[in-house]
């Protein structure tokens, strides 16, 4: 599903954009990749090499991209937010795990996994084995995360969402931006934040296979037709 979503947008994108969690676990050992996602890996170097850049925000499911997407398919990888101007608007940019207030377990567990001496100790993990540990605590967490979005989903998030939180905030440091655009949240939301910002959190493709569109300097909320 989503090779032909990529297939479509790519008739007229002039740039894709890829905010996070592509992978459920990704790690790049120093001759192994995950197994599966030929199809899906093909066709962003297909799409790269008709000349459509296509980027990409690593996510906390995908936080161990390093380098063989850039060498291989020559994807643009992001590893922090960052502001990005189009058509005249400014577009905060970030797949979105770990901003705003709270959540200090995950932010402690972002640093260790981000540590270069402990991605080391991984690789001599056995590839069968590194994968099926990430898998695991990647569906466990998978999981957790989407049954509390569906208990947020029947009542307001509005007021309880650290993005939001976030986004407010970030808006007051820089006025100019027009929309602030994240992943890693569940839920399809697009929200005014501040005077003139927006902020749009672009759903998922487990359940709302959504994703957004920028054109003619204004950002949307879509979904595809499966």
């Amino acid at each position: 599903m989503l090779v032909r979503w990529l297939d479509k947008v790519s008739e007229d994108a002039t740039a894709i954009y890829l905010m996070g969690d592509v992978f459920d676990f990704w790690f790049e050992y120093k001759y192994v990749i995950p197994k599966g996602y030929a199809r899906l890996l093909g066709k962003i170097a297909e799409i790269t090499d008709n000349g459509i850049p296509v980027h990409l925000f690593r996510g906390n499911h995908d936080v161990w991209a390093f380098d063989y997407l850039a060498k291989e398919m020559n994807v643009q990888l992001h590893r922090k937010p960052e502001i990005s101007e189009f058509d005249g608007k400014k577009l905060f940019l970030a797949h979105g795990d770990g901003l705003g207030p709270g959540d200090h377990g995950y932010k402690f567990l972002k640093k260790v996994f981000e540590l270069k001496f402990n991605q080391f100790l991984f690789r001599w993990l056995h590839p069968d084995i590194g994968a099926r540990m990430g898998l695991y605590f990647s569906k466990k967490s998978r999981l957790a995360n989407m049954s509390k979005e569906g208990k947020s989903e029947n009542k307001s998030i509005h007021h309880e969402e650290r993005l939001i939180s976030f986004a407010t905030d970030e808006v007051k440091k820089h006025p100019d931006i027009d929309y602030l655009i994240f992943g890693h949240r569940h839920i399809p939301l697009q929200l005014k934040v501040g005077e003139k910002a927006e902020i749009v959190i672009l759903g998922d493709w487990i359940t709302h296979f959504s994703y957004g569109v920028f054109e003619d300097g204004k950002m949307r909320i879509e979904y595809f037709n499966r």
